[in-house]
């Protein structure tokens, strides 16, 4: 091949033709936290292949993740675990919570998908981050009077998540849940029954979170009250829900809103503090709120490739107890902050450039979608780059 080729090769344009090809599939489903190397999977029988195929086409799984969790026994000719799989730990509060790989054989290349479904076993019980709540609440307090209550965390997911909650013992209480569009439940207590501090100055309940395993789990904590005089007035805000937006580049310190809740009590009685309460995820970490002015400002980095919405649930407490919530939806806008990215994976081999046949074929894995490409029998390979162009 001339120089002179070989430059005119270099400046045509460069084209790629991407042919997905894949002979067959097969999902399979398995609770987590199995034993390494027990069994996931019938791969023989669920693609139609024998173990000696297995063997002579050196069988083996690729996922492009950091870490194989699973293996092909080639002497079974079935999937096995190679890793313990926690769950929570690999897919958070996604659900289903999903492995997929590539089974690749050789001699001749062949590919097929496999998807591996990792169910939820409980085996985590809802917690509070707090095991004590502390309130001072007025015996002036009216019938109906709403105090936020934190959420129980639950890791689990479905049925074995977070179900329910129930507080003991329920002479002056209530609770009151209210489930949110991710499906996550906001719990207050009600007052149903007025306060009297002549009889009783103090009050201990106890407040439980309940999963919907079998059998149960539950986690619990303790709600102290001081009883005190005076205060009539909750802070109420002036909306139910706040919406605002932000770039997902917007610089620490950003104002992204303010929330307003007003007291018609004077004085200190009338005195409303701010507050973000949630804590079943890094709101607090990301959102910082200005406790006397209500202004939500940015205080982490936020990602849109990541989380493309918050919601930040934000409690107005006046100094005796008396308190209203409201909740503010923030929209993540997209930058053009990503490169794009290829995960390349391919198998080598030789192509005389004077092979007598017409055409050669190279297959390879890109972003775990198989790909071929058909050169003519005089196109020549230049570093890593596949150069196609006329012949001569």
């Amino acid at each position: 091949m001339t120089d002179n080729t070989i430059t005119w090769q270099v400046k045509m344009f460069i084209f790629l033709i991407y042919l997905s090809s894949a002979n067959g599939q097969v999902s399979y489903s398995m609770p987590e936290e199995m034993e390494k190397w027990s069994f996931v999977g019938d791969l023989v029988q669920g693609l139609g292949l024998d173990i000696k195929r297995l063997k002579t086409g050196n069988a083996r799984i690729y996922s492009g993740g950091s870490t194989e969790f699973m293996e092909v026994d080639r002497e079974r000719g079935v999937l096995v675990i190679k890793e313990k799989i926690d769950r929570e730990s690999l897919c958070g509060r996604t659900s289903p919570c999903s492995l997929h790989y590539q089974l690749i054989l050789e001699n001749p290349m062949e590919f097929y998908t496999i998807n591996v479904e990792i169910t939820d076993i409980n085996d985590n019980a809802p917690s509070f981050i707090k095991k004590q709540f502390r309130f001072e609440i007025s015996e002036s307090s009216i019938t109906g009077a709403k105090f936020v209550l934190e959420s129980a965390v639950d890791t689990d997911v479905g049925v074995n998540g977070l179900q329910s909650y129930s507080l003991k013992p329920t002479n002056n209480f209530i609770l009151k849940l209210h489930t949110q569009t991710d499906g996550s439940k906001n719990v207050e207590m009600v007052l149903q029954k007025p306060l009297d501090r002549e009889k009783q100055d103090q009050l201990t309940l106890v407040l439980t979170a309940m999963d919907g395993g079998n059998p149960p789990m539950s986690g619990t904590a303790e709600i102290h009250i001081i009883v005190l005089d005076a205060n009539d007035n909750a802070p109420v805000f002036t909306q139910a829900i706040y919406k605002t937006t932000v770039t997902e580049n917007a610089s620490k310190g950003t104002i992204l809103t303010r929330v307003s809740a007003s007291d018609l009590d004077e004085g200190s009685y009338g005195k409303v503090t701010y507050s973000i309460s949630n804590s079943m995820d890094r709101v607090s970490d990301l959102f910082q709120i200005d406790e006397n002015n209500g202004d939500i400002r940015l205080f982490g980095e936020i990602d849109y490739e990541k989380a493309k919405h918050y919601q930040i649930n934000v409690e107005a407490k006046d100094c005796c107890g008396l308190s209203d919530s409201t909740k503010i939806i923030i929209d993540v806008i997209d930058v053009n902050d990503n490169s794009p990215l290829i995960d390349f994976m391919s198998t080598s081999k030789s192509i005389l450039e004077d092979s007598a046949g017409p055409h050669h074929t190279l297959h390879y894995i890109n972003s775990n979608i198989i790909h071929s490409v058909t050169l003519p029998a005089c196109s020549g390979l230049v570093g890593s780059w596949l150069l196609l162009g006329s012949c001569f």
